[in-house]
């Protein structure tokens, strides 16, 4: 007997979005359309009467807007949501309020062509769902999907070649994050102290919200954070977050130190920028100067290239099932034997000190 089908609630105030959000989740057969809401107050009487395994969620909306909706929710009936929402520069912010309020995954919805946008991309959409319905919130039920066949990182980097890298005296750190990511890497990096090695983080986020999430961890942190750009230096106390959208960040080394190129290439492991990506340049420019770190997230993404650092004399760290939010990408990198370490979530900053000073 096949598995239950994810049973989602779509809430929207866009006739024409939760007509084409109905269209694209009914397709697939691991997802079942419970509902489509045009505001809170219509989707708290479906509430009532059967709750979802996930809730997709607009931001704009009348009578009561998503995150204060959202905080409803999760106070009185902790559900996995997927906030829908356009992405401005002034509306990120808005968003990472919506993380920090429970949300567990983001879905882009441009402000013209919306329903046109959402139908080319319906398997991020279903993938981005069935993830969700992963999350650990309560007592919500897994879900199970089947992953799609996908690049691999040999589409934008060749294998390592095995050469072993000589010693530097600075090391680098590279960590990857998908749902659930965005909390547990504030966690981490608020516990770094300002000396902390160069880092380099691959964070699965749309286009234009990883800028704003690099401010906002920035701001709390004794490290400095920012986005990523083409050419940066991988310094001691700085953090560089992989821009979302179009471009993979890798790492390259120019003699003793260590710079990111961020450039176009096609999606790996169904992800742009991809961790894979990350750690095989990790791999293949740093060897044993470099600590790779797993975190939660759904899929593989990151598995492979995990393995490939620690083949390459490289220190690696996994997250714990325990505190994943979803144990897909640790799970996975652990399966394949890629973690020196599995450890809970408030020690990964302890272990990547510990691994980056051997």
């Amino acid at each position: 007997m096949g598995a239950k089908p994810v049973r989602v609630l779509i809430i929207d105030d866009s006739a024409s979005v939760r007509q084409a959000m109905t269209q694209i989740l009914s397709a697939d057969p691991g997802i079942e359309v419970i509902a489509a809401a045009a505001d809170p107050f219509a989707a708290a009487r479906y509430i009532q009467a059967e709750v979802p395994d996930v809730i997709t969620l607009d931001v704009e909306m009348p009578r009561m807007d998503g995150i204060t909706f959202l905080r409803r929710l999760m106070a009185q009936c902790p559900t996995p949501v997927v906030m829908c929402s356009s992405l401005i520069e002034d509306g990120s912010e808005t968003l990472l309020q919506a993380l920090d309020a429970g949300a567990v995954d983001v879905i882009l919805k441009p402000r013209v062509g919306v329903a046109d946008h959402l139908i080319e991309a319906h398997t991020q959409i279903c993938e981005t769902v069935k993830g969700a319905a992963r999350a650990r919130l309560g007592r919500r039920p897994a879900a199970t999907g089947t992953p799609q066949r996908r690049l691999t990182a040999d589409a934008v980097l060749p294998p390592p070649s095995g050469r072993a890298m000589s010693r530097t005296t600075e090391m680098v750190v590279c960590v990857g994050a998908s749902t659930g990511g965005t909390e547990a890497l504030r966690e981490v990096l608020t516990a770094l102290p300002a000396d902390s090695p160069g880092m380099v983080v691959v964070q699965h986020m749309p286009e234009s919200f990883t800028r704003a999430f690099a401010k906002r961890l920035d701001s709390m942190c004794e490290v400095d954070v920012k986005e990523a750009e083409d050419g940066d230096s991988v310094l001691r106390g700085r953090v560089l977050i992989a821009p979302g959208g179009l471009n993979h960040t890798m790492l390259n080394r120019q003699g003793a130190r260590y710079v990111v190129s961020v450039r176009n290439g096609p999606l790996v492991s169904r992800h742009r920028p991809s961790v894979d990506v990350l750690f095989r340049s990790a791999a293949r420019s740093a060897g044993a100067n470099a600590v790779g770190v797993i975190m939660t997230g759904m899929g593989d993404d990151g598995a492979r290239g995990l393995l490939e650092m620690k083949e390459a004399g490289a220190r690696t760290i996994a997250q714990d099932e325990a505190t994943s939010i979803v144990f897909g990408m640790p799970k996975e990198a652990i399966a394949r034997g890629a973690a020196d370490r599995v450890v809970p979530l408030e020690s990964i900053a302890a272990e990547l000190l510990l691994a980056a000073t051997r």
